[in-house]
């Protein structure tokens, strides 16, 4: 019998989402628990939004629980890990959605700074990778076998941006730090297997960021060759596609509307006021 077609097979999978008590962490979690995956929920400092995200995943029939760390941390970090394996011994993904997005831009009036490179380099690439490696050692040591033998192989989503192929010098230590994690979607993918697959996702301008106004979002939403950007629902459907697809690692999945596609000399956001 070819187990990853049962559909007992298919709910018996957890999937650890950092930042998930908001935005489009939320929907991402949201969206593994209606395919019938249990949920860790990582949350920063949003307790209550968290909560009410297990909430929802649990009305749906699902597991779910919220767990708090600092993603600045390293020690919080292996907590985090050691205490969501201890609860879901039937962990098969993790995405990383978690991330820093603050404005700075080498020839402007916020320029980078040191700080801002390493509070960005620290959330949006070190935790990421030290939460990888976790993944592929507890995998390892689980031993899963591959789908030769009809299971599924365990992935990591490292929710990336469509600005990576279509560059643009605004957030420059965002930029750089997400650069760097696509970077490592090959390098690991190699490393990791047979054990875990490793993937990126790349959404367009998908959710209100900074002080966007909604006017802007709508217009800057629209600046693609199909005239509309991702939607927190395309960017969910596909993590979930990403994670149900055992052949698909070491590469990247850009998921919005072909605006990668339009170069431009700024951020999408600016062009909009």
């Amino acid at each position: 019998m070819n187990l990853s077609s049962n559909p007992q097979h298919q709910q018996n999978k957890a999937v650890l989402v950092t930042g998930a008590a908001k935005r489009l962490g939320r929907e991402i979690a949201l969206e593994f628990a209606r395919q019938g995956w249990d949920v860790a929920v990582h949350y920063g400092q949003s307790a209550s939004d968290a909560q009410a995200t297990v909430a929802e995943i649990r009305k749906l029939g699902r597991k779910a629980v919220a767990f708090k760390a600092n993603l600045a941390s390293e020690s919080e970090i292996n907590t985090l890990f050691a205490a969501v394996v201890g609860e879901f011994n039937n962990l098969e993904c993790l995405v990383n959605s978690a991330s820093i997005f603050e404005y700075d831009r080498a020839n402007s009036e916020t320029p980078l700074s040191g700080k801002s490179l390493q509070d960005h380099m620290q959330v949006n690439l070190t935790a990421p990778i030290l939460l990888s490696q976790l993944m592929f050692s507890h995998q390892k040591s689980k031993a899963i076998q591959t789908s030769e033998s009809g299971f599924s192989i365990p992935s990591v989503i490292q929710l990336l941006d469509q600005k990576l192929i279509n560059l643009n010098p605004d957030y420059l230590s965002y930029t750089l730090s997400k650069a760097a994690l696509l970077t490592s979607v090959e390098v690991l993918a190699v490393d990791f297997a047979p054990h875990v697959r490793v993937i990126g996702l790349a959404p367009g301008i998908t959710m209100t960021s900074g002080d966007q106004t909604e006017a802007g979002f709508a217009k800057a939403h629209q600046m693609t060759p199909l005239g509309k950007s991702s939607t927190p629902s395309d960017i969910s459907k596909a993590a979930v596609f990403l994670a149900s697809s055992n052949a698909i690692t070491g590469t990247t999945l850009y998921v919005d509307g072909g605006q990668h596609l339009l170069p431009s000399s700024r951020d999408v956001m600016f062009k909009t006021n």
